[in-house]
């Protein structure tokens, strides 16, 4: 399988080439997609009711939201007000905040996603581990809402044709998963299509919670498991599956990459998937959105570079002025808002970037999180990277999965977590300090409008909540856990969660 690998590297090699040519003239790359992306505009009704006639009317170009452009979007049709190109289809986004958002996708907008996988497959093969069987098991989230069956199956439907047919042979891909519409299962299916797959080498998803509720799945039901797959797996293997701890790296001694979020909410739940897999190069997925593809882990810059050849980058500071790619400096933080080749034309996405080096001639993007992502119940104006700071000062050591949650009857934060080494009790009373270091908290506090923090434990915890948000119309293998959660938690789901945990 190695030489084929090699292979389709050289067939990737001239995308790669004209990509890292552009990195070396990042303002002339940018200035070219912005007249392209410009022209569409002129050419849709939106350009035309904007009266935009070149490139020169930019600045008349209104910096958008989703709700501001629903009503140009939510039409489900095949041809829209933002583009004069055909739709070919309508994605739902599972974003950790906000209503669910219909966005359209065109051939031009797939095609910008096909050369993002391009360019980083090539670096893979180039520069990454060495890889030998080619087996990827891509992310397939279950259509568990029977409403939901016009999404993407899997991340491969996000590519070209051309693409998905080369990669078909490789794919560890159960039969007719993408149908199950029973969590359980879907986990069931999943967990023996895995199994099956000892040269298994890839496992690409999107947050790593997705894996861990796999793993712990497998973990919980090896006997049944076991049983199923006696004959179809070899007997060594069949007996690392019946260990009281199972070593994932016997059962798949081939694994060298997985591909997951690996920033901000999720660095932790990566951290620990670097710990269960030893040797195995956990990559961070960079900055990708259902709206658009935005930078591209590539182990030869070490870190993440922007899809400059495909997106059009604005970059806001914290004054509101606003930066182009070429003008961005180390160290510093930004929003970005962006224009993409499907009909959103200087779209705030809400994400939050921090400069960490330049490659080439190009700045390299950090994820730090959303955009004022703030929770406040009572004026307390609790914002995420304080909560996270906070939440680092507690030590939990032993967490994977952390997330705060606001809660309305009473007012009061409760936090959620896998596993801690002390007890409940004692975090909530270091957590309640550490929250009052804000000014707004600590008066809120004291002054009774907030009743003291809780703390929940149970390794039950991240699974209750994706099944929760499935239920309320997530895609299962987007689903983000914000550190802070910022509309507050409903009674009902509360006494659920507390239920399923056994606490009263």
């Amino acid at each position: 399988m190695r030489p084929i690998i090699q292979l389709f590297g050289q067939i990737l090699a001239p995308t790669a080439r004209r990509f890292y040519q552009a990195l070396d003239n990042p303002e002339l790359m940018q200035t070219s997609v912005q007249k392209e992306i410009c022209d569409r505009l002129i050419k849709s009704e939106y350009g035309k009711t904007l009266g935009i006639h070149s490139v020169d009317d930019w600045q008349r170009v209104p910096t958008v939201d989703y709700d501001a452009l629903e009503p140009w979007l939510n039409q489900k049709q095949q041809q829209i007000s933002l583009t004069p190109e055909p739709i070919l289809f309508y994605e739902k986004t599972s974003g950790s905040s906000g209503a669910v958002k219909w966005i359209p996708y065109t051939q031009s907008l797939r095609r910008s996603f096909n050369q993002m996988f391009c360019v980083w497959a090539h670096d893979l093969i180039v520069h990454g581990p060495k890889f030998s069987t080619g087996k990827l098991y891509a992310c397939i989230s279950p259509q568990l809402n029977l409403a939901d069956s016009q999404n993407l199956q899997d991340d491969l439907d996000y590519l070209d044709g051309w693409l998905r047919w080369f990669l078909r042979p490789w794919l560890v891909m159960p039969n007719k998963l993408n149908r199950l519409h029973d969590a359980n299962l879907f986990k069931h299916q999943l967990a023996l299509a895995l199994l099956e797959a000892e040269k298994l080498e890839i496992i690409s998803i999107w947050s790593p919670s997705f894996l861990q509720v796999h793993l712990k799945y497998i973990q919980e039901n090896q006997d049944l498991l076991r049983t199923e797959l006696h004959n179809r797996i070899s007997d060594h293997r069949l007996q690392y599956l019946g260990e009281s701890n199972i070593s994932w790296m016997q059962l798949w001694p081939n694994l060298k990459l997985i591909s997951c979020w690996d920033s901000a909410n999720a660095a932790d739940q990566a951290q620990g998937l670097r710990s269960q897999f030893p040797g195995v190069l956990i990559q961070g997925k960079g900055l990708l959105a259902t709206e658009a593809p935005m930078t591209i882990p590539l182990i030869v810059a070490g870190g993440c570079v922007p899809v400059l050849d495909e997106v059009f980058f604005e970059f806001e500071d914290d004054t509101g002025s606003l930066h182009g790619l070429h003008e961005l400096n180390i160290g510093k933080e930004y929003t970005i808002i962006l224009s993409q080749k499907g009909g959103l034309y200087r779209y705030r996405i809400g994400d939050r970037i921090r400069v960490t080096h330049y490659y080439r001639h190009t700045a390299c993007l950090e994820f730090i999180g959303r955009h004022q992502a703030i929770s406040d119940l009572v004026g307390e104006k609790l914002q995420e990277t304080f909560v996270n700071n906070a939440l680092t000062m507690l030590n939990l050591q032993e967490t994977n999965f952390k997330t705060l949650m606001p809660t309305a009857d009473p007012p009061h934060y409760i936090l959620l977590l896998d596993s801690a080494k002390e007890s409940p009790e004692i975090i909530a009373e270091q957590l309640d300090l550490a929250l009052s270091e804000s000014y707004h908290y600590k008066r809120a506090r004291a002054i009774g409008q907030l009743a003291p923090a809780k703390v929940l434990i149970s390794s039950q915890i991240p699974e209750i909540l994706v099944s929760h948000r499935i239920r309320t119309g997530s895609i299962w293998g987007g689903i983000k856990h914000p550190i802070l959660a910022t509309s507050p938690i409903s009674t009902e789901f509360l006494q659920e969660l507390k239920l399923e945990i056994g606490q009263k």
